[in-house]
């Protein structure tokens, strides 16, 4: 792999882990593009480890207050003063985090008659020759967009209507446990189906049980540290074991230049994803996954058809 290339993939990876439009699904259609068929894993860790760089970053000061908060939270618990019913902000989010990340062990539990779990899946889905679901995931991407901008517009007129219309918009501030399940109950589905997006999905998933869009999009960022972190530990162990040595085919410069790209440009991509949030441009999103869901699965019909990648001339594999 070229610097242009890890460059090339490292801007993809950064625009689109945070844009509701799919890292996974992007970098397979990247691939695809550019006919890589050898999937670099320690490439793959130093473009998360860009992605997490970027998020810490952005929400430094609220990932301070929550490391803070959680000390204080270990000490009541451990003195007995800890009341569920008398968390603050911080300490709520604190434990609705711990509790969407939960669901993610059902990656890791085998699927009946299949033999394989969901961390198997997505591995496999990523191959060349099921490019058509990136194509079928990025649709459904496309509709639970739309479908929490719509329950969003309802919350607004229902919160507009009562008087309780506030700066942020509208929408409870606060997730119940019922939220952090369903959360991340579609943060496992995203993990298994590349173009489905974390990003978009988790936050329709909140949008439709009425929370405040610009609240989930800062729980759902948050989220992605430990998520992010957890991707990047389980490929960094595949990468250890990888025949070709650590780094394979690409250059230490290439990493280096892939790992920069991802953290400049998924910080800007936090930037645009919150100032498109909150000035209402969602449709943004939900046209052009729709195209290139419909754009890929017209070209993995046609490859399916011919068995030759249309962009390489090279036998699918």
């Amino acid at each position: 792999m070229s610097i242009f290339e890890a460059i090339i993939n490292g801007i993809v990876q950064g625009l689109t882990e945070f844009l509701p439009v799919s890292s996974s699904g992007h970098l397979s259609i990247t691939q695809h593009i550019l006919g890589v068929t050898d999937n670099n894993l320690f490439f793959n860790v130093m473009l998360h480890i860009g992605t997490l760089f970027a998020v810490c970053v952005f929400y430094h000061k609220l990932i301070w207050r929550l490391i803070k908060e959680f000390f204080a939270l270990v000490k009541d618990v451990f003195t007995g003063k800890f009341k569920w019913s008398q968390m603050n902000e911080e300490r709520n989010m604190i434990m609705m985090l711990i509790i969407g990340l939960l669901p993610l062990f059902l990656l890791f539990v085998p699927i009946p008659f299949a033999g394989v779990n969901g961390k198997d899946l997505a591995d496999i889905w990523t191959g060349q020759k099921y490019f058509i679901i990136v194509g079928f995931a990025l649709l459904a991407t496309s509709v639970l967009l739309t479908l929490g901008d719509i329950k969003n517009k309802k919350t607004t007129l229902r919160y507009k209507k009562a008087g309780k219309l506030r700066a942020d918009g509208a929408g409870r501030r606060r997730l119940k446990v019922g939220d952090a399940i369903v959360v991340g109950l579609t943060q496992c589905c995203a993990a298994v189906f590349p173009g489905l997006s974390r990003s978009g999905s988790t936050l329709a998933a909140g949008e439709m049980r009425g929370l405040n869009k610009q609240k989930m999009l800062d729980y759902t960022f948050v989220l992605a540290i430990p998520s992010i972190l957890a991707a990047a530990v389980l490929e960094l162990k595949d990468a250890l074991g990888a025949e070709g040595g650590l780094t394979g085919n690409v250059s230490v410069g290439a990493i280096i230049a892939g790992m920069l790209a991802a953290a400049i440009v998924g910080y800007l991509s936090i930037v645009l994803f919150k100032w498109l949030l909150k000035t209402d441009k969602m449709i943004v999103f939900i046209a052009y996954t729709a195209i290139v869901g419909i754009a890929v699965i017209i070209i993995s019909i046609i490859e399916i058809s011919t068995g030759v990648n249309v962009f390489t001339g090279m036998p699918i594999v």
